[in-house]
């Protein structure tokens, strides 16, 4: 493309805008969401209720868009990186924004800029635009500040990213699993002291696949104190690790309370996060 001199290229143009965005930023007002369908076999309302013209993309009108890609890319020149993913935004309950919030929906991804619309990232619908689309959006921040941004980013990496447990593991941890979510918003000293805790995981020996599993967990906390409200943390691993059943081909290995300072690097990268909220088995 022939460039005037003394103006910029467009791509030089495009690059400079993209300079600003970053993952988790947004773009509202009308805009339309492109997805392929089989006419033979609509699946969504949406296809469904298509017109029948012999075509199989179809648009549909979202509030909005979140960008997905991360921000070590959207800012790469054009021409080197073109495309961008983005997701819909779309409005849910009070009641619902707070349980995505909680991360019990990883179909979905909290905005913080957006709460107060209740408008959420549908990460089930995802869409790729060129950079030179997104130049052209106002911007709006979706993430003010680093935890924001890293709280974002576990959302996406929780949707795409969650361990396949063996089925009978999710059976195995089924009381435990129902225990802790009954217990952790609730304002008691159990309650606070699951709240105290970074994340759960759990580690597999030798192998998830083996006829006999020991399994250890790790209850990481965030401080350093050994007690929470006057309990020791083993108490409190006693009375959880109490929920496991005895039979079966899992037994229990040396499971604690931990700090990450007390963890091994190969302790945690041979682990695997129990996300309690929603338990990915293999055939779900």
């Amino acid at each position: 493309m022939a460039v005037p001199e003394g103006e910029a290229s467009p791509y030089e143009a495009i690059d400079t805008a993209l300079q600003a965005w970053r993952q988790g930023d947004c773009v509202l007002g009308e805009q339309w969401f492109v997805h392929r369908f089989d006419p033979a076999c609509p699946l969504t309302d949406a296809s469904v209720t298509a017109p029948d013209a012999g075509v199989d993309l179809l648009e549909s009108a979202v509030s909005g868009f979140v960008v997905l890609t991360q921000t070590c890319d959207l800012v790469r020149r054009c021409r080197e990186r073109p495309f961008v993913e983005v997701a819909p935004l779309v409005e849910v309950s009070e009641a619902v924004a707070r349980e995505i919030e909680r991360g019990r929906r990883p179909l979905y991804a909290a905005i913080p800029a957006l709460r107060p619309q209740r408008l959420v990232a549908d990460l089930d619908r995802t869409m790729t635009v060129e950079k030179a689309v997104v130049a052209q959006w106002t911007r709006i921040a979706g993430c003010r500040t680093d935890q924001e941004a890293r709280r974002f980013t576990l959302a996406l990496m929780r949707k795409r990213g969650r361990f396949a447990f063996p089925d009978d593991f999710t059976s195995f941890v089924a009381r435990l699993q129902a225990r802790l979510l009954e217990k952790h918003d609730r304002q008691s000293e159990e309650g606070r002291a699951l709240r105290a805790l970074r994340e759960i995981r759990v580690q597999a020996i030798p192998s998830w696949e083996a006829p006999t599993v020991e399994l250890t967990f790790w209850f990481i906390r965030t401080d350093e104190r050994d007690d929470f409200a006057g309990v020791p943390w083993y108490q409190w691993l006693d009375h959880w690790l109490q929920l496991l059943p005895s039979a079966g081909r899992f037994t229990l290995g040396q499971s604690a309370v931990v700090t990450l300072a007390d963890l091994t690097a190969k302790d945690y990268v041979d682990s695997d996060p129990l996300d309690l909220d929603y338990l990915s088995t293999r055939d779900a």
